[in-house]
């Protein structure tokens, strides 16, 4: 399969030897250093905690340290997977433009500190495979000629006509540069001018990034995240994304784990509509086992925004694992902002804009991409999950019912589920550090003093409070309830659009009132068990649920 895989993706025959020899002999190598059994697959047990490394820090302590302790006191018994977002040196976008793949950032400790951590919990590795820093060796080495670099990059005549290819950003595609010899260079940066695009066709690129993924899975890793994946093979005249050529490159890197450490698994970033989205399963065997539900974000939201379920309902009625091999990786808030692409075609483009314009009143910034025709659209929207369901004027009670409204919905739809570590927190919109970096993702990354949040998540009653203890009991129910195995049947139930429900493997009903009105929702007559309560409750024929609550009910 590799060797068949590296003659796809490498058209020279020599190039495709000597990166079939190369590969066989990693693999070996590694294979004799893996030890560790890694769990076989998933189930309702597995809950990832999303942060970043250096989220938590004390004066004169490593931030991965203070991390740690913070974990095993408030998030150990909740979270006993941990997905580190990017925690090499970097020179941008905190984290996603590495300047070194192998080292840990000295600010935040060392490889012995993820090791600590690899002690408490299973862990995820960002693996931003892409593109890297400007500021790295490697891109340094590419600017002074050096023959050992020679196209890692990607350099393009800018009278080149790029109109095809699909933008993210609003940023340009090619971004100049001068070499040690005085000369211009026109590099392909997707993302920005310090996140410099490598050049996959380049065998020797494809074998360093090899040696990378290995590097991590040998540290530890769990679970590999390939961010922004589907930009990574580029052809002229074409869209660059979604590529052939990109896919084969995942089924390599897939194939590669399986024979070092089975059990591994890859996740792949692809922001973009369903049907692209789950293209990167493969068939279920030979891609990424995971990929990220982008839908969910934008549809939860919006159906809380205007109490109208129907979006929703319709995409969960569609929405199962292909495979028992495969599974989605279901979160409502991360790093990044809320995106609007993956409910294109979804809702409606003239909703998205309503929907975009009402959160901005309420707070919310919002990033742009620029279309083929030159033409602005709303990319992501910027802020914490808690404000996105809110408004400014809002009592605290009622910010934490939509919350926990929304995390229902997270915790017991089909896939394996992520929790933000903002959300855990219940973070509020960062403005102080958006004014401070001039970045609208910054909304959503504060870090935070160790005592400072310690006497947050203790002080009865305080948001924080109030969202940690509610949100740790819902996920702790959620783990005990054999029902929410990720590749447990999911049926959504036919209910009024204000309303959403559904059952999973025929035993466990989840039911959710999107609205700020009173609904009754019709159900089953007989013995149940609230699994919220754990008390027995007798159902005849109808269920009334009051404004913004939910309930999960298992038959006797």
């Amino acid at each position: 399969m590799i060797e068949q895989l590296i003659q796809e993706i490498v058209p020279k025959q020599a190039d495709a030897a000597f990166l079939n020899q190369a590969i066989t002999e990693r693999i070996d190598s590694y294979k004799n250093k893996n030890s560790r059994t890694r769990k076989a697959q998933w189930d309702q047990d597995d809950v990832f905690l999303i942060t970043y490394g250096d989220q938590f820090y004390r004066e004169g302590e490593s931030k991965l340290t203070t991390f740690k302790e913070i974990y095993q006191k408030f998030f150990s018994d909740t979270f006993p997977i941990v997905h580190f977002l990017p925690f090499f040196p970097y020179s941008s976008d905190d984290g996603f433009s590495v300047i070194d793949y192998e080292q840990v950032n000295p600010e935040l400790g060392d490889w012995a500190d993820i090791q600590a951590m690899n002690r408490e919990a299973r862990l995820m590795f960002d693996f931003v495979c892409n593109h890297m820093s400007a500021k790295s060796n490697w891109f340094k080495g590419y600017l002074e000629n050096q023959a050992i670099y020679k196209d890692f990059f990607i350099e393009v005549d800018p009278a080149t006509d790029l109109s095809m290819v699909t933008r993210p950003r609003t940023s340009p595609l090619l971004s100049a540069f001068i070499d040690e010899a005085g000369k211009a260079r026109n590099i392909w940066t997707t993302f920005s001018d310090d996140q410099i695009d490598l050049n996959f066709a380049n065998p020797k690129v494809l074998l360093r990034m090899i040696d990378v993924l290995l590097f991590y899975v040998d540290q530890g890793a769990d679970f590999i995240r390939l961010d922004a994946v589907g930009f990574l093979w580029k052809k002229i005249g074409t869209s660059s994304i979604h590529l052939a050529e990109t896919h084969q490159v995942i089924q390599l890197f897939r194939s590669i784990v399986d024979e070092v450490a089975p059990g591994t698994v890859l996740i792949t970033e692809t922001n973009v509509p369903h049907k692209e989205n789950i293209s990167y399963l493969g068939d279920g065997t030979n891609e990424a086992q995971m990929v990220y539900q982008f839908p969910l974000p934008p549809l939860v939201l919006h159906a809380i925004r205007t109490g109208n379920a129907s979006y929703l309902q319709k995409w969960a009625s569609e929405v199962q694992p292909p495979t028992r091999e495969t599974s989605f990786f279901n979160f409502l808030a991360s790093h990044d902002g809320i995106g609007m692409n993956p409910i294109r075609g979804i809702i409606a483009e003239e909703e998205i804009l309503n929907l975009v314009a009402d959160l901005e009143k309420e707070g919310a910034l919002v990033n742009y991409k620029q279309n083929p025709d030159g033409s602005l659209s709303p990319y992501e929207i910027n802020t914490t999950y808690m404000d996105a369901l809110s408004n400014q004027a809002d009592e605290d009670d009622l910010r934490v019912k939509r919350f926990m409204l929304a995390h229902s919905i997270l915790l017991t739809i089909v896939g394996i589920p992520a929790v933000y570590v903002q959300s855990i927190l219940g973070g509020r919109n960062y403005y102080e550090g958006v004014e401070r970096t001039g970045a609208n993702r910054t909304i959503n990354r504060e870090k935070y003093e160790a005592s400072e949040i310690r006497h947050s998540l203790t002080e009865t009653g305080s948001l924080n409070n109030l969202v940690y203890h509610q949100l740790q009991e819902l996920i702790q129910l959620r783990r005990e309830e054999e029902a929410f195995h990720p590749n447990h049947t999911m049926r959504v139930l036919a209910t009024s659009d204000a309303t959403f429900g559904l059952v999973r493997n025929e035993e466990v009903y989840a039911l959710h009132n999107m609205s700020n009105q009173t609904q009754t929702i019709s159900l089953e007559t007989g013995a149940y068990i609230n699994l919220l309560t754990k008390t027995d409750c007798q159902i005849e024929e109808a269920l009334t649920l009051k404004p913004y609550d939910f309930i999960w009910l298992k038959k006797l």
